[in-house]
């Protein structure tokens, strides 16, 4: 097993309500474990299985949600120090937050629960854990091009739509010129001798 990619949940939890505070926005508790789940979901697509945070997500009614987190913020942002994020974590996170971030808590908690790894918990009962072999599998490209399920979605016709493939979330990182204002660029590529 490798370690995560941070040392504990609370630092992807602040990093996610300190990008919405900085957008102006306020992120609601159940939207903040949205985003938390995706943030996990498409870090272990993107890093071959590893988790970005040492954290559990269960099948609720209300959708996925990391029990212990949802306590810890119960009564509003605990004190609690937390370590810095490295880049490639803060990019991803970025990059759900991007994707997913205008989007309001009942949306994602709707479009969330038409996915097979909470599905597949939920059809075993609330409480069940959403594994994160799951969440890989059905989050990489190979799981979105399935035109149906597995386990409890099978022959429900439910797809994979509204989910979009890692590599689309992904953003690319932003270049930057010699005054530090934001650039496009392409790769180079030479021309082909013929």
């Amino acid at each position: 097993m490798r370690p995560t990619a941070v040392p504990s949940g609370f630092e992807v939890a602040f990093w996610f309500l300190d990008r919405a505070q900085s957008d102006g926005e306020y992120l609601q508790p159940q939207k903040l474990q949205r985003l938390m789940f995706l943030a996990q979901a498409y870090f272990g697509v993107l890093q071959g299985g590893a988790k970005l945070m040492p954290a559990t997500f269960v099948a609720t009614e209300d959708g996925p949600l990391e029990p212990t987190l949802f306590k810890a913020f119960a009564r509003g942002k605990p004190a609690v120090d937390v370590a810095p994020v490295e880049e490639l974590p803060r990019h991803i996170m970025d990059s759900v937050w991007r994707q997913f971030g205008a989007h309001s808590p009942d949306h994602l908690g709707k479009l969330i629960k038409r996915h097979a790894p909470y599905l597949d918990a939920i059809s075993v009962g609330a409480g069940t854990e959403i594994t994160l072999e799951a969440m890989v599998d059905f989050y990489s490209t190979d799981g979105l091009t399935r035109k149906k399920g597995t386990g409890a979605t099978a022959g429900m016709g439910v797809t994979a739509s509204g989910a979009p493939a890692a590599e689309k979330v992904l953003r690319p990182k932003v270049l930057r010129n010699h005054s530090g204002k934001p650039v496009s660029a392409t790769r180079w590529m030479p021309k082909r001798a013929d």
